[in-house]
């Protein structure tokens, strides 16, 4: 698979997760991984999952506009970029968001997150 259908693959499974069971993003995630949400930074799988599912609503729904994919310099790791909407239970405006991910290649062959970045656009 090359790097742009990996890319989107992860993206797929990634929100579909999140919208569905984020607590069962936990196992794309390591101990030493990092996630900065808003500003706010978080260092641990579980820490990050805890809070992700700690964020104040329980339904939402990802629509993906772009997904940007390069490759980093850690030997076959990669860089992907999403921008999109993100749809809450009960809001009738969607919000804009972007995430990057820093994806680096496990030892069974699979890839983890090793840093995650998330902001909502304003305008």
């Amino acid at each position: 698979m090359d790097a742009d259908a990996l890319a989107k693959a992860f993206v797929e499974h990634y929100y579909t997760t999140f919208d569905n069971n984020r607590a069962g993003l936990v196992n794309l995630y390591q101990d030493s991984s990092m996630l900065t949400f808003e500003g706010q930074k978080i260092q641990g799988a579980q820490n990050i999952v805890a809070k992700l599912t700690s964020l104040p609503f329980n339904q939402c729904l990802h629509s993906i506009t772009t997904v940007d994919c390069q490759p980093s310099s850690a030997p076959n790791g990669m860089l992907v970029f999403v921008s999109g909407n993100l749809q809450l239970a009960g809001e009738q405006h969607a919000l804009k968001f972007s995430q990057m991910f820093h994806l680096l290649p496990t030892p069974q062959g699979s890839y983890y997150v090793s840093n995650d970045i998330f902001r909502l656009n304003y305008a």
